[in-house]
């Protein structure tokens, strides 16, 4: 008995309809809850070493020009500082779980070949999210402070610096730094999945420098010139990488392709003659 030919399968066939995404975002928002959840109770336990942590900048500061402790204005202040640190260092933990949740939800409406990409990049998107949230607070953080300080001194204030406003400061900041340095990522999957082009991104660069420069001042708690320039600046320079990692891999790509044609234009060998 002849065995049936498999019919091949049409590739629309993969696409999800806007019930399947709203259903599998639904899905995923949950999981990533899931994670925040366990994360965040984690890091409630142990909340005291994590004050302690935040505060290192602070404390710096504190020994070299001679500062008092951080004050409190309200009774509920020291409770909202620990649930605000305890919530973004339970996003910085749970952040493999929370990105790959992003990514698979991306990688749904995409074809096979193009969700390995997604995958491939999840681990990477966790290192740059939690580089640009240290990245802040050891470098950036300390910068920032130490300008305000003298500022404040400049013009004869003297510092009382409140528990609640610096978490607040802190806490935002490395989370924005954290979602900005996703940026090259971000590029790779556009260009991997063919939604825009390496000329398309090589174009757009006075543009994106501007827009950088916006949502830096924008995302920056303030009149934060200092927060403002130095993540405006890895931003545009993480910019920089996500066009040489599409390159790369266009590059690549266009090398294979030479590699098949040549194949295919070779003639077939002869059979040896005895």
């Amino acid at each position: 008995m002849a065995r049936t030919k498999k019919k091949k399968r049409d590739p629309r066939d993969t696409t999800m309809s806007l019930g399947d995404h709203l259903e599998e975002l639904r899905a995923r928002l949950i999981l990533a809850i899931i994670g925040l959840v366990m994360g965040s109770i984690i890091c409630l336990i142990v909340g005291p070493y994590l004050i302690r942590f935040i505060e290192l900048p602070y404390t710096n500061l504190k020994v070299k020009y001679g500062l008092d402790d951080l004050k409190v204005l309200a009774p509920a202040d020291p409770f909202m500082a620990y649930m605000k640190i305890s919530m973004i260092a339970g996003l910085i933990l749970s952040s493999p779980w929370v990105f790959y949740q992003l990514w698979m939800f991306v990688a749904a409406g995409l074809f096979e070949h193009e969700r390995r990409y997604v995958r491939m990049t999840v681990p990477f998107s966790v290192i740059l999210f939690v580089a640009g949230a240290m990245f802040f607070l050891f470098v950036v953080g300390p910068l920032s402070l130490t300008f305000f300080l003298k500022f404040g001194r400049f013009i004869n204030v003297e510092p009382a610096w409140t528990l609640g406003l610096y978490v607040s400061f802190m806490t935002t900041l490395m989370l924005v730094f954290g979602l900005g340095f996703q940026t090259p990522i971000a590029m790779f999957i556009l260009n991997k999945t063919g939604l825009v082009s390496l000329g398309a991104f090589c174009k757009s660069r006075r543009y994106v420098l501007l827009g950088i420069f916006v949502v830096a001042a924008v995302a920056t708690p303030g009149p934060d010139v200092i927060s403002q320039i130095a993540l405006a600046i890895p931003m545009y320079a993480l910019f920089e990488l996500g066009i040489l990692l599409s390159w790369l891999s266009e590059r690549k790509k266009m090398k294979k392709e030479k590699e098949k044609k040549k194949e295919k234009e070779s003639p077939p060998s002869q059979p040896e003659v005895y």
